[in-house]
């Protein structure tokens, strides 16, 4: 069983830091007799004993990482997976790799399965059913560090590597504007991931610059961001009384979806109705007509996460402070054939994709 009282109790009751406790109970010379004194009375007072997993962590490092993402076969994250790979085979650790297919129950589940397996960090892109982090609070207990990358919330005090949604969201939609589209559709992602808020407001902020209307008739919100629901709601919009002349879809899955429906109903991409997806999934290139997308650096953030993460178990490791930050990487828009209705745009395509 874990102890009731922790280091940061113990911590707080001194009005010191967790990592002068921890030096003080390791006898590091940097702290002062006082302190020591003060922290092993305290310690006896209390009756605190170190839970055996913390004091394993900072007697033998199990050498392994986890990560935990949505979705293995997905183009995107497998870049990503790439990226942290190269990383943590420079540094001699193995990676304990999960998906949460997009469920909370999974994603609080394996997160403690990884917990109990000892890793010494996380890596973790949350699912679309994730409301808050409470399943996640036995790694900061337990002086593990967390990373999150791509989906993230808002309130986790964690460290973050995501890319500009916002900027990613609002270059989609300049262009779909700069085509001459007026009624824009967007089928966007789950209310709650910070990533689907950028993007949304970049959709927004380009409508306000460019001077045209936010219409919420033209929003859909997905919950598993599906090709499914591209369908579905695609179907929808077109059942209207006034047509989208364009949608942008959250993602590529979701844009292929769209595609399908929109092929079915007997219209024309990009003629009748022009389409953008986002992150620039290898099939965006392959599909018929190929499609505009914005591309998002996986390996890239995959990298810098990693990177980060061990950063910070060596600060931990070191009883060194640790500063959180959020690190954004750009994103770039991608045009193709699906979104291009002014002959300078194709001239423009044609040298800009190969």
């Amino acid at each position: 069983m874990r102890s009731q009282v922790t280091l940061k109790d113990i911590a707080k009751m001194l009005g010191v830091s967790v990592p002068t406790v921890s030096r003080a109970l390791k006898d590091y010379p940097d702290i002062s007799k006082e302190t020591k004194q003060k922290v092993l009375n305290l310690v006896k007072e209390l009756n605190y004993t170190p839970n055996q997993f913390a004091l394993s962590l900072r007697k033998n490092k199990s050498f392994t990482i986890g990560v935990l993402i949505p979705e293995i076969v997905h183009h995107f994250f497998s870049t990503v997976i790439s990226g942290i790979m190269e990383v943590a085979d420079e540094k001699g650790y193995s990676v304990m790799l999960f998906q949460s297919n997009e469920s909370l129950e999974r994603e609080s589940r394996d997160a403690k399965v990884m917990l109990n397996g000892r890793v010494d960090g996380l890596l973790i892109s949350l699912s679309n059913e994730t409301q808050n982090l409470d399943h996640l609070s036995e790694f900061e207990k337990n002086d593990v560090p967390i990373i999150y990358f791509d989906k993230v919330l808002a309130e986790a005090k964690g460290s973050k590597v995501v890319v500009d949604d916002f900027k990613g969201g609002y270059d989609a939609t300049r262009h779909l504007i700069d085509q001459g589209n007026t009624n824009i559709a967007y089928i966007r992602g789950p209310l709650k991931p910070l990533n689907s808020i950028q993007r949304f407001n970049g959709f927004r902020q380009a409508l306000q610059d460019a001077g045209l209307p936010y219409n919420a008739d033209f929003i859909r919100v997905c919950k598993k961001v599906s090709q499914e629901e591209g369908y579905e709601f695609t179907i929808d919009l077109l059942n209207q009384k006034t047509l989208p002349d364009s949608i942008f879809a959250a993602t590529d899955n979701v844009a292929i979806g769209v595609m399908q429906a929109i092929k079915e109903k007997g219209l024309k991409i990009p003629g009748d109705i022009a389409v953008v997806g986002f992150s620039d999934w290898r099939m965006a290139a392959a599909v018929e007509p190929p499609l505009t997308s914005v591309r998002q650096p996986g390996f890239d953030m995959g990298v810098l996460a990693a990177q980060t993460l061990f950063d910070q178990i060596d600060k931990i490791e070191n009883g060194k402070t640790i500063i959180h930050m959020t690190q954004t990487l750009d994103t770039e828009l991608i045009i193709r054939k699906s979104s291009v209705k002014t002959l300078n745009s194709i001239q423009q395509t044609s040298k800009e994709v190969t």
